[in-house]
């Protein structure tokens, strides 16, 4: 994960398992599976590595969950 200059995180991360709202997703960085939540989530496939953008705020829930300000392919970051 990291910082940018507006206080959004950026959390680089494989895609576990897509839902209609929501993505499963294994930071990169830890290993942590984490609930990604975005209406984008059907934009995305099982595998994929992604740059997932979102305020830093995540739920001490497990698996943690985050609301994503945007979702790019990682080869697009």
């Amino acid at each position: 994960m990291e910082s940018t200059a507006n206080q959004s995180v950026t959390m680089k991360a494989c895609i576990l398992r897509v839902c209609p709202c929501d993505l499963l997703v294994c930071d990169l960085c830890t290993s942590q599976e984490v609930l990604v939540h975005t209406p984008q989530a059907c934009c995305f496939r099982v595998g994929q590595k992604v740059c997932i953008e979102y305020s830093g705020a995540m739920t001490m829930s497990i698996p943690p969950q985050i609301s994503a300000d945007s979702i790019c392919p990682m080869n697009c970051c």
